[in-house]
């Protein structure tokens, strides 16, 4: 779906007068035009549906929130892949679309008021707002699209042009429309993710190297501008009281707060510290561990100051794991992946270290439908078989799992299997070490950029003692592990893959052989694989609903049975805690459960709060 986190088609039938007349000749079928676009079926939501249920459109528009994050900045500009971009610099620009985070995979025209496309998707065409301005009140114009989409798939981060490969070019056909023409009529969410360009204002980049690291914000169009800056340490953001867009239907209720600061930290454990001594307001706890005991004697806990909740939500769970290098020779073996993995004790780990909170990952889009659970179904296997042969051949035989331990801590039976898959792949024990027939020791570098990793790691590099092998933990600071992994200079990080009900171009950048090879993608394994590419393809070209399950779980099942990473964990549910001072909608989106552009100061618990009143 997406560049990682939707009835009612007006004049559907209308001829698309803007087209040329070429593109009129090859799409005989009908236009669509609407305020909306969905990626199967129709959007939710009609052109002003009236206050959505997620939202509180009376919330008031005042006061300061302050977060904490890990690592530091030094970059203002964040399409680059050079520098690191300062945390919330996504608020300063808006995109063609706003994505609604109640449906799988729908776009609602943002800067554009309206969109239009042929029933075979072959091209699409936005027709922008003639309120949408920049921040200096001059209009955003189809020059400012065209040349946005040009300038971020030839210059900006790699995703963009792994996710627009299929669109030949942009072009301005009318005073206030842009057409997008696509290579072929299979790619069919393309007019969905072109919704999700940001579009930068070409007039202020002209004469400027867009490719150079800089701390000047861009001229914006969104809901907030750059207040202050203190690089490296804090950045906050200023609400732009005349905001062009605060009253579209969606946004009533959304960027409540004055101000937003983010202050910067080097270790979670002083964020936590931060958060406990109230120099942050809210935290997403992402451990287990700090959830169940870190806030247990907190007086503030006690007493009601801190609030904390568990937000249930309906999001594929992402595929976290120890992800091997596959660029790196000694992880081209399976056996040797799936014989490391045999190391990572994971029912131990959830007992010990996190109180059994957590559930083992399983899939690469786990928690949901896309999930490929029991042996293929018929239709999966008329898209596996002809494979055969080209991808594991557990994919027919057997339901992937990762594996099971008792959680004692006593691994001798995953040693016992490991040994002959090490043995298998050429390496043996010789003096206490896994060695092959060259004498090379079997040795390699986990690199972190988060101190609280190394509880996970520890444990691994433990076990892999008792197999000869040496693992090295390495952590280091935001800066250099950027640098790293975006040129692939690792052997294993710990990686995610956030997918979502509505998996398509952003594949590419995942798995895809072309994108192996490009700095700062998002092929963290270094996967090139015809089979792969295929499975991936075939998932973007998904003519329905039910085909897009399919073919999505066929690419699950090969992607676990190569092993590519060692699956840890997951939770079903967002935690969250925050010092009571703000209000929130009752209801959360489905798939957007901490949305905190949707919360606002409350001012009357915020005055409780600064007398010391207890709940």
């Amino acid at each position: 779906m997406a560049i990682g986190r939707r009835k009612v088609l007006a004049g559907g039938a209308a001829l698309w007068v803007g087209a040329p007349a070429i593109l009129r000749a090859q799409t005989s079928s009908k236009i669509h035009v609407g305020h909306g676009i969905a990626m199967h079926g129709e959007p939710k939501y009609g052109a002003d549906p009236g206050p959505l249920d997620f939202l509180n459109p009376a919330a008031p528009k005042t006061g300061a929130v302050k977060f904490g994050t890990l690592g530091t900045y030094d970059s203002l500009h964040p399409f680059t892949l050079k520098g690191v971009p300062a945390a919330g610099l996504g608020s300063l620009w808006e995109t063609l679309c706003w994505h609604s985070p109640e449906e799988a995979f729908t776009a609602y025209g943002l800067i554009a008021e309206t969109i239009e496309w042929p029933e075979d998707r072959s091209w699409v065409a936005f027709t922008l707002r003639a309120q949408a301005k920049w921040h200096d009140g001059t209009a955003i114009t189809p020059e400012d699209v065209v040349f946005s989409f040009d300038i971020l798939k030839s210059k900006g981060r790699p995703t963009y042009a792994a996710y627009y490969a299929d669109v030949i070019k942009a072009e301005k056909t009318g005073d206030a429309k842009v057409l997008f023409t696509f290579r072929n009529d299979k790619n069919r969410e393309l007019p969905l993710i072109l919704g999700q360009l940001p579009i930068l204002p070409s007039t202020w980049w002209k004469g400027k190297d867009f490719e150079k690291v800089s701390l000047e914000p861009a001229l914006g169009s969104g809901p907030y501008k750059v207040d202050s800056v203190d690089v490296g340490r804090s950045i906050t953001y200023r609400r732009v009281p005349t905001w062009w867009a605060r009253d579209l239907w969606f946004n009533r209720g959304r960027n409540n707060f004055e101000t937003i600061r983010y202050d910067y930290y080097r270790d979670n454990t002083i964020i936590f510290e931060a958060f406990k001594g109230g120099d942050t307001d809210i935290r997403r706890e992402n451990s287990g561990r700090n959830w169940m005991i870190g806030y247990k004697d907190l007086p503030a806990i006690a007493d009601g100051r801190i609030q904390r909740a568990e937000i249930a939500h309906e999001n594929p769970a992402p595929m976290q794991g120890f992800v091997f290098n596959t660029r790196r020779d000694i992880f081209k073996h399976r056996n040797v992946r799936e014989a490391i993995g045999l190391m990572y004790d994971f029912e131990w780990q959830n007992k010990n270290l996190s109180y059994g909170f957590y559930q083992r990952t399983r899939s690469y889009f786990g928690n949901c439908e896309l999930e490929a659970k029991g042996l293929p179904s018929p239709e999966e296997l008329k898209i596996l078989e002809p494979l055969r042969g080209k991808i594991p051949d557990e994919v027919f035989t057997a339901e992937y799992n990762p594996p099971k331990t008792d959680g004692s801590g006593n691994i001798r039976e995953q040693v016992r299997k490991a040994i002959p898959l090490l043995k298998e792949a050429g390496w043996e024990i010789k003096d206490g070490k896994m060695t092959d027939k060259n004498g090379r020791k079997l040795a390699f570098e986990i690199l972190l950029n988060d101190a609280a990793f190394e509880k996970m790691a520890l444990p691994v590099k433990q076990n892999l003692e008792r197999l000869g092998i040496d693992m090295t933990i390495r952590t280091v600071d935001t800066s250099q592990y950027q640098r790293r992994t975006d040129n692939y200079d690792f052997d294993m990080v710990i990686d995610l893959w956030a997918e979502s009900l509505s998996p398509g171009n952003e594949q590419r950048d995942f798995w895809g052989s072309k994108a192996a090879d490009i700095p700062g993608g998002r092929n963290t394994i270094g996967i090139k694989d015809p089979a792969i590419d295929q499975l991936v393809e075939l998932i973007i070209a998904a003519p329905d609903r039910e085909s897009l399950v399919t073919r999505t779980r066929a690419l699950d099942r090969v992607l676990s049975w190569h092993m590519f990473a060692i699956p840890q964990f997951y939770s079903g549910k967002a935690l969250v805690a925050y010092w009571n001072r703000f209000g929130r909608p009752s209801k959360t989106a489905k798939y957007e459960p901490l949305a905190f552009d949707t919360w606002w100061v409350d001012e009357a618990k915020d005055r409780a709060l600064t007398r010391g009143e207890k709940k």
